[in-house]
C-alpha cells in the first residue's frame, strides 16, 4: 500500500469510528436520562424532573462536550499511531504494546468524557444536590456501560493496525484476556442494570426517589430491565464476534490444510489467549509445511516407497525376502569422457540420462534403488508390490530402451533379471539405506555387461520372460545361452524382438554438444534385430 492509500483508510476508520462511538454515546445518554426521569417523576415520561432540572437540553449539550473531550484525548494517543501506519514503518516492540491497548486508552478517554459532561451537566442545571448525586449515580453507570462497549468496537475496529504491528507475531504477555472480555459481558448486561434498579430501590426507601403512583405501573424498573436487554445483547454481539472472527478464520484454514494447502496462515490480531493460539496454530502450519518439505526432500533421495516405509516403521531395520524384477542400466564410455571433461559436462549428460531412467520407471510402478555414478538399478516389486514384476520390469526395459534412443542416444547396456531378494533397509542404526540384496542383482549387472558387447543392448534372463504373461513373453526372443561370472549355472538369455536403436551411436562429446547447444534429439536408425537360436 502507498501512502495516498493508507492515509484514505486511516481517514475511514476515524470517520467510521467516530459517528458510532458518538452514536453509541448519544444513545447511552437518552437511555440514562429516561431511566433517571422515569425515576424522578414516579413512572411519568417526562422532560423535568423538577427540582431545577433543565430537562434534555442540558443532557445533549453536556453529552456533546463529553463526546468532544473523549475524540479529543482519544486523538492524542492514536495519531502517533496512525502516523506510523501511514508511513509503514516496522513496528518495535514498544510500538506493538501501544497499538494493542488503543482499546483500553479509548476506553478511559470514553471515562474522562463522560466525567466531563457530568461537570457541564451539574454546571447547566442548578438542580438540588439529591438530584445531581443521582444524575453522578447514572452518570457513572452510562459511562462504565459506553466504556464497555467501545471497548470492544475499538479492539475490532483497529485489527488492521494490529496485524501489521505484531506481524505475524503474538505478544508475549496476554492482553484484553478470555476472562476480562467475560467481565465486560457482565458488567454491561447485568452489573450495571441490576445496581439501577438497586440504586432506585435504596432511594425510595431513603425518600430521595419517589415511588411508583398509584395504579402506576414500575416503568423505571421495567426501562432498567429493557436497557440490561439491549445492552447485552450489543455487548455479547461484539464479544462474540470477538471470538467468532479468529475461529472462523481457523476453521477456514484447517479445511484448506485438510485439502492439502500448508501454505495459508491466520492473521495475529487478538491480544488474549486467542492471540496465542492464532500464532501457535502458525507455528504448527510452518511446522507441517516443514514436515512436508523435508518428507519431500527425503522421498527424491530414497524414493516415494522407502520414505512411506521409514515413516510407518520408525525407521528401525527392517526387511523381508520378496520375488522382484531388476533393471541394471550402464552407459558405455563414462569413464574415460568424464577423464577429459569439466566435470559440469558429465553432470549435464547423466542429469538427462537420469531424468529419462526416473520418467519410465515410474509409469510402469517401479523403483529407482540408487543412481551408481553413470548406472540405474531399478526394483519392480518391492517396496510396494507388484501384480507382476517380470512383465512390469520387460515392459520398462523396452519403454526405456525406446525413449534412450530417441531422446539422448548413447551407447548403454541394460540387463533385466527376476527372483527372490531381500529387500530392506540395510546398515547401522545411525546410518542405513534401503537396498535389494541377492543373486537377480548381480545376474541384471552381469546381463547389462554382456549387452554392451553383443547386438541387442537390453538382454533379459529367460526366468524373467517366463515369469511374465504371453503377450509380453511374445515382445521378446530367445537369442542365447550362456554362464555369466560369477554363476554355476547358464543363464537363457532373451532380447526384445523389436528395438529402435541408433546405427551409429555418437560419443559423449557430440551428445553434450547436443543437449546443450541444441536440445534435440537426433534421428533413430533401426538397427537389425539378433537371430533368433
Amino acid at each position: 500500500m502507498d501512502v495516498a492509500l493508507r492515509r484514505g483508510i486511516v481517514a475511514r476508520a476515524l470517520m467510521l469510528g467516530g459517528t458510532i462511538v458518538g452514536g453509541a454515546k448519544i444513545l447511552i445518554s437518552i437511555e440514562t436520562f429516561v431511566a433517571v426521569m422515569l425515576a424522578f417523576s414516579g413512572g411519568e415520561l417526562t422532560l423535568h424532573a423538577g427540582n431545577g432540572d433543565p430537562g434534555m437540553i442540558a443532557v445533549i449539550l453536556s453529552t456533546i462536550v463529553g463526546l468532544v473531550v473523549s475524540i479529543v484525548i482519544s486523538l492524542l494517543f492514536l495519531r502517533p499511531q496512525m502516523d506510523w501506519f501511514v508511513t509503514g514503518d516496522v513496528a518495535d516492540d514498544e510500538r506493538r504494546r501501544k497499538i494493542q491497548v488503543i482499546p483500553m486508552r479509548v476506553a478511559q478517554a470514553d471515562v474522562c468524557g463522560w466525567l466531563a459532561a457530568y461537570v457541564v451537566y451539574v454546571i447547566l442545571s442548578g438542580a438540588a444536590q439529591t438530584f445531581l448525586l443521582a444524575m453522578l449515580v447514572a452518570f457513572l453507570f452510562a459511562a462504565v456501560t459506553s466504556a464497555c462497549l467501545n471497548y470492544m468496537f475499538i479492539e475490532s475496529a483497529v485489527r488492521p493496525l494490529v496485524v501489521l504491528a505484531l506481524g505475524g507475531r503474538a505478544m508475549a504477555d496476554v492482553m484484553h484476556g478470555v476472562r476480562e472480555r467475560m467481565l465486560v459481558i457482565w458488567v454491561v448486561s447485568s452489573a450495571v442494570p441490576m445496581l439501577g434498579m438497586l440504586s432506585i430501590i435504596v432511594g425510595r426507601a431513603m425518600n430521595i426517589v419517589p415511588g411508583v403512583l398509584d395504579d402506576h405501573f414500575d416503568w423505571p424498573i421495567a426501562f432498567l430491565a429493557f436497557i440490561a436487554l439491549a445492552s447485552g445483547g450489543r455487548v455479547v454481539g461484539l464479544v462474540g464476534r470477538a471470538f467468532r472472527d479468529p475461529l472462523t478464520e481457523m476453521t477456514e484454514v484447517v479445511k484448506a490444510a485438510g485439502e492439502g494447502d500448508l501454505t495459508r496462515r491466520v492473521a495475529v490480531y487478538d491480544s488474549s489467549e486467542i492471540g496465542v493460539l492464532q500464532d501457535g496454530f502458525n507455528s504448527m502450519l510452518e511446522g507441517l509445511e516443514e514436515r512436508d518439505r523435508m518428507r519431500e526432500i527425503f522421498s527424491r533421495h530414497v524414493g516415494v516407497g522407502v520414505a512411506d516405509l521409514a515413516l510407518e516403521h520408525g525407521g528401525e531395520l527392517v526387511g523381508a525376502n520378496s520375488d522382484v524384477a531388476v533393471i541394471f542400466v550402464d552407459i558405455t564410455g563414462s569413464t574415460s569422457f568424464a577423464a577429459h571433461r569439466d566435470p559440469r559436462e558429465t553432470a549435464v549428460v547423466l542429469n538427462a540420462f537420469f531424468s529419462i531412467v526416473a520418467e519410465v520407471v515410474e509409469q510402469h510402478g517401479g523403483f529407482i534403488n540408487k543412481f551408481e555414478g553413470d548406472a540405474a538399478l531399478m526394483i519392480f516389486g518391492a517396496p510396494a508390490p507388484l501384480d507382476n514384476a517380470a512383465q512390469s520390469a520387460l515392459a520398462a526395459a523396452r519403454a526405456l530402451g525406446e525413449a534412450l534412443g530417441e531422446k539422448l542416444p548413447l551407447e548403454w547396456g541394460m540387463g533385466v533379471s527376476y527372483g527372490q531378494v531381500f529387500a530392506g533397509n540395510i546398515g547401522a542404526r545411525t546410518r542405513y539405506e534401503y537396498t535389494v540384496i541377492g543373486d537377480p542383482v548381480n545376474e541384471s549387472a552381469r546381463l547389462s555387461d554382456r549387452a554392451k558387447e553383443g547386438h541387442s543392448p537390453i538382454l533379459a534372463s529367460g526366468q524373467t520372460v517366463d515369469a511374465a504373461d504371453a503377450d509380453e513373453t511374445a515382445r521378446w526372443r530367445r537369442v542365447d545361452r550362456i554362464t555369466l561370472r560369477g554363476r554355476p549355472e547358464a543363464t537363457e538369455v532373451f532380447a526384445p524382438r523389436e528395438l529402435l536403436v541408433p546405427a551409429q551411436p555418437p560419443s559423449l562429446g557430440s551428445v553434450l554438444s547436443e543437449l546443450v547447444k541444441f536440445g534435440k534429439p537426433r534421428e533413430r536408425t533401426a538397427r537389425s534385430a539378433p537371430k533368433e537360436h
